[in-house]
């Protein structure tokens, strides 16, 4: 299945421009490791750095060349919900922490009964040779921890439940 509808881009909060599927599927963008990558662009080379990514509201903060860049990638989903007044999850709590892609659990830096804060690590999940780690989208407590290090994971695999 073809997708057609461009990703609306947004830099810094101020430049935006849309990026269509095909330009996205195009480029070059070589993983090295620890959120470090190397994008070739229009017969140029890039080294970016990714800061934080918060894969719920697709918002990233990358550096390139020195510079931090917060980028906001919007798919024709996203702009729905938004021209509908929406917010997705502003006001629910995950209980469960998924895993986001397929990976392979190289720690856990919690246990069942610790509480954790919006934004603390919970385990580090290693994907296409990158080590993303997986956060605590909201203040509560670990009831338990479903994997242990060394787990090869599917996408959508339960890591995490909270309380």
């Amino acid at each position: 299945m073809k997708h057609e509808e461009p990703f609306h881009t947004t830099v810094n909060g101020q430049h935006e421009f849309n990026i269509s599927p095909e330009n996205a599927l195009n480029l070059d963008v070589v993983a090295e490791s620890d959120g470090i990558l190397h994008v070739f662009m229009n017969d140029r080379a890039f080294r970016a750095e990714i800061i934080s990514a918060d894969d719920a509201s697709h918002l990233f903060v990358v550096k390139i060349d020195g510079n931090e860049y917060t980028v906001n990638i919007a798919d024709k989903y996203d702009r729905l919900v938004s021209q509908l007044g929406l917010k997705v999850g502003s006001h629910q709590k995950a209980n469960q922490i998924k895993a986001p892609m397929p990976g392979l659990v190289l720690n856990i830096l919690v246990e069942a009964g610790q509480e954790v804060s919006k934004g603390d690590a919970l385990l580090i999940l290693e994907a296409m040779k990158m080590e993303n780690v997986i956060k605590a989208s909201g203040d509560g407590k670990v009831r338990s921890v479903k994997v242990k290090k060394g787990d090869a994971v599917d996408k959508g695999l339960l890591l995490v439940e909270m309380e």
